[in-house]
């Protein structure tokens, strides 16, 4: 799975003018499932998410998780994410996950996610979203968990 983190200070998630998911301090998620992804990987990202220690202590160093400011996560699904622009000027989406087992992880990781955080919000599968945030910091974190290779 790939993911962009931004720190924000907040976010929020519009379709068709609504506001469908929206935190105050914490981070903004950016999610796109990749072929060969499965729930490992997801539960690898969440654990992820929930330990990264980006956000400042009481001196400033970036030693707190989301978890330890109590912060909330927005995940936003975004399959532009797995961009190919090697060859042209039109990008290639092919590494990413058919559309259905695309929603079918990113609902996984939310379920995990809101069982395991207080505070999770989300975007809209497949919708034209507009995504608004502060960013704090500006502190961006681009993530990649990997599938484990397959052995003979």
């Amino acid at each position: 799975m790939i993911s962009v983190l931004q720190r924000v200070r907040q976010a929020r998630v519009e379709v068709d003018g609504e506001v469908c998911g929206k935190i105050d301090q914490g981070l903004l998620v950016l999610v796109c499932a990749e072929r060969g992804d499965s729930e490992a990987e997801a539960d690898k990202l969440l654990a992820k998410l929930l330990k990264l220690r980006i956000f400042g202590d009481d001196e400033g160093k970036m030693n707190r998780s989301v978890q330890d400011i109590a912060g909330g996560l927005l995940l936003v699904s975004q399959f532009t994410l797995a961009a190919d622009t090697a060859s042209g000027n039109r990008p290639s989406f092919k590494q990413a996950a058919a559309p259905d087992e695309g929603r079918r992880l990113y609902d996984y990781l939310v379920q995990q996610a809101q069982a395991a955080h207080p505070t999770v919000q989300t975007g809209r599968f497949a919708a034209d979203m507009q995504v608004h945030l502060v960013n704090d910091g500006p502190v961006t974190v681009p993530l990649r968990i990997a599938p484990r290779p397959q052995t003979a």
